[in-house]
């Protein structure tokens, strides 16, 4: 009798240790249960029946005590799995192989079952997973002692893994005058579209690989199309800022309709991108192409935009690019400045 009653009492508190849950200890002596989720070194995410998601400093964390493993990374880069008890400044993983004692202060990440399996997943992605695209579109219209037509529209994507990122864009402006004998009838015609890959080496250091198709009809260039690669520096990268200086080569390749050529050319650049407050991104890159088979020729492009999210879905863009050639077909401006606004909807992330 005394045997069962000792089987039931324990079988009893393994349901109810389960029933708690993990909990948390803080300092000043509060106790919270609930699921531990995550943590980075500086805060502690927890999951709760009453309050829903917790975050909490992981400074003002006094203990913890899970009853399920959590995945431990720790400073030199191993990870253990455990059922995780602290006690002052150390941690305590009970581990298949034995207990693993750790000051707190390695930890670098700790993450339950569901979010370390959604953590892999970030590492090594699909090709069609893991993309952040975007809509641009602007319309105009005019009627009366004027009569014009004005369309533009941009396409973006990005897919962007642990060591490696790949971009997609496409844009597209066309302007109309459709008064009675104007000339031009067709006051903007241009089509731009293209990608890049960028694979990190080092925290700092990345090579890139490029393609770049451009046309404009009012300037005779049935199609630029330019391939290229090289290496690049990441001056500045977090979460809201990055900074980026590239150097390379590129082969060109430009069809006008009076002329055709093959350019061989330096690739010189930046690209910046910074987040205005919690709504604005700005978005800026400069470029240099000189001429390796002509001393003194050059293209050069510069383009400039903002988005501002209205919403999680709908936001408002504004772009300025700016493509300059110092030897276009004779009767041809050297510049082509495009101006665009319009709304901006967000597809996928």
């Amino acid at each position: 009798m005394r045997k069962l009653l000792f089987l039931g009492v324990f079988i009893s508190s393994i349901f109810i240790s389960h029933a708690l849950g993990d909990q948390v200890t803080l300092k000043n002596g509060d106790r919270i249960t609930g699921t531990i989720v995550k943590s980075d070194g500086k805060t502690v995410g927890l999951h709760t029946d009453y309050a829903g998601d917790v975050t909490l400093k992981w400074d003002a964390v006094q203990s913890i005590q899970s009853n399920e493993a959590l995945h431990v990374e720790l400073q030199n880069g191993k990870t253990e799995v455990g059922a995780v008890t602290t006690s002052d400044d150390k941690l305590e993983i009970a581990t298949a192989a034995g207990n693993l004692e750790a000051a707190k202060s390695e930890v670098k990440n700790l993450r339950n079952s569901a979010e370390q399996a959604a953590y892999e997943k970030t590492l090594n992605p699909g090709l069609l997973q893991g993309w952040k695209t975007g809509l641009n579109a602007g319309f105009a219209l005019t009627a009366g002692n004027s009569e014009t037509t004005n369309l533009s529209v941009g396409f973006i994507g990005t897919r962007q893994t642990l060591h490696d990122k790949l971009g997609l864009y496409a844009n597209s402006v066309y302007a109309k005058n459709n008064a009675a004998g104007a000339v031009p009838s067709t006051t903007a015609n241009t089509e731009a579209g293209g990608l890049r890959y960028d694979h990190d080496v080092t925290k700092k250091l990345f090579g890139f690989g490029a393609a770049d198709f451009f046309a404009e009809a009012l300037q005779g260039l049935n199609l630029r199309s330019v391939f290229g690669g090289g290496v690049g520096l990441h001056v500045i990268k977090n979460d809201r800022t990055t900074l980026d200086l590239l150097g390379g080569l590129n082969y060109t390749h430009e069809s006008y309709t009076v002329l055709s050529r093959n350019l061989v050319a330096l690739t010189l650049g930046e690209e910046l991108m910074h987040k205005l407050g919690k709504s604005t991104t700005l978005n800026e890159k400069l470029y240099f192409f000189p001429d390796l088979n002509s001393a003194g020729d050059y293209r050069g492009t510069f383009d400039f935009g903002t988005v501002t999210k209205l919403n999680k879905v709908l936001g408002w863009q504004l772009t300025f690019s700016d493509v300059y050639v110092t030897n276009p077909p004779p009767l041809k401006k050297q510049n082509d400045v495009i101006f665009t606004t319009g709304l901006n909807v967000t597809l996928g992330q």
